[in-house]
């Protein structure tokens, strides 16, 4: 699959930070197993929306399902999920056409975004066509991070792209935009002008494009670098990070609370970059390069067994009951077993046996959608 080189799915990080599209080619793209996995559900979710538009048969929907179930990343979940992205799509493109009977449905459409970006241009899982609205939908599978589509610049970029090729057919004045993230239960909708987004383009978006293109502007550090291949080495996140470390703080014995708030508001930025430098230079050392003050060297190994049928053999061989040396059974965890009998059939069967305790208290920004730990209503709801 080929990408350009201002990716959508990268457009906060080099509209925010517009040399950094050209810093990043330098560097592998290590999305792996991640990226495969993804493009199976992208694949099984097209196949289905093919299947309910009628663009293939019965015959070729079973023949093309059964090459994609043979994919080493292939679960019954996987499929289950896609499926649901599926029919999710297929409600909303039911609704569309309640108000328009000629309402479009284009999936896996190829989107032209040259308009704003140089050579720019991008997939989207699903846009659906119809009078006054025109709605992107895009399926996230990823779980690490919930993503929102509010102001989210990827939506925003294949909204403006499918405008370009398709707002001629309809009288579109208002564009929404979809995040289905199955994993994480998360949908997440936001609707924008026309007249804003086509004035966000042209303004902003149009201008930083061109820039990160050539490669110009000034290295922005900030939350859009944690995906940023070139993060490990980059010297302009560093210095953020290292001025961060030796901040001289008001009092030399204990820190104040808004100090407290200040580093915890950097920590997770901090993290994420200490976390790429340990691993650039693990890589490195691994491949040859002798970095000052440090070495390879054997770590932590722990004991296993060569072949637990052979240990237990012997065992029993020489006068150990079974019941000793086996732990008592388990059952397997409630991911695995929705694996085993399928999320359909496992809350059919075990959905009243299944409870959620509540979870331990942590911290996060005021932004954060969840409710307050302890505040009144989070408290009525416990009682």
């Amino acid at each position: 699959m080929s990408h350009a080189v201002l990716s959508p799915s990268s457009a906060s990080r080099w509209l925010s930070c517009t040399p950094s599209a050209r810093l990043e080619i330098q560097f592998p793209d290590k999305a792996g197993d991640f990226a495969l996995e993804g493009s199976l559900a992208h694949e099984f979710g097209e196949l289905r929306l093919k299947r309910y538009s009628n663009v293939i048969d019965e015959m070729e929907w079973a023949k093309k399902t059964s090459e994609l179930i043979k994919d080493n990343f292939y679960s019954e979940s996987l499929e289950e999920y896609a499926e649901g992205y599926a029919a999710f799509v297929w409600e909303k493109y039911l609704l569309a056409q309640k108000t328009t009977i000629d309402a479009v449905l284009r999936i896996e459409e190829k989107i032209d975004l040259t308009a704003y970006v140089p050579e720019g241009f991008g997939t989207g899982d699903a846009v659906i066509l119809a009078d006054g609205t025109m709605e992107i939908i895009d399926l996230k599978y990823g779980k690490g991070v919930q993503v929102s589509a509010v102001e989210n610049k990827q939506m925003m970029l294949y909204a403006l792209g499918a405008l370009d090729m398709f707002g001629f057919m309809y009288a579109i004045h208002t564009v929404r935009m979809t995040i289905y993230q199955p994993r994480l239960y998360n949908i997440s909708e936001w609707e924008m002008s026309v007249e804003g987004l086509l004035m966000w383009g042209m303004n902003e978006l149009a201008p930083r494009a061109k820039m990160a293109f050539a490669g110009e502007g000034s290295f922005i550090p900030g939350k859009h670098c944690q995906f940023c291949r070139a993060k490990a080495q980059c010297r302009a996140l560093a210095e953020k990070n290292l001025e961060a470390a030796k901040h001289e703080f008001d009092d030399v014995s204990l820190l104040s609370d808004i100090e407290i708030s200040g580093i915890l508001a950097q920590i997770d930025v901090i993290k994420n970059w200490v976390t790429a430098v340990e691993d650039y230079a693990l890589q490195a050392a691994l491949a040859g390069k002798k970095l000052p003050g440090f070495k390879l060297v054997e770590g932590r190994s722990i004991r296993k067994y060569s072949n637990e049928k052979m240990v237990a053999d012997r065992l029993i061989e020489n006068g150990y009951k079974s019941d000793l040396i086996y732990e008592p059974a388990k059952l397997k965890t409630i991911t695995a077993m929705e694996k085993l009998v399928t999320k359909k059939a496992f809350t059919a069967l075990l959905g009243d046996l299944i409870i959620k305790p509540q979870g331990k208290p942590t911290l996060a920004p005021e932004s954060d959608k969840r409710q307050e730990w302890n505040s009144a209503e989070n408290d009525f709801k416990n009682v």
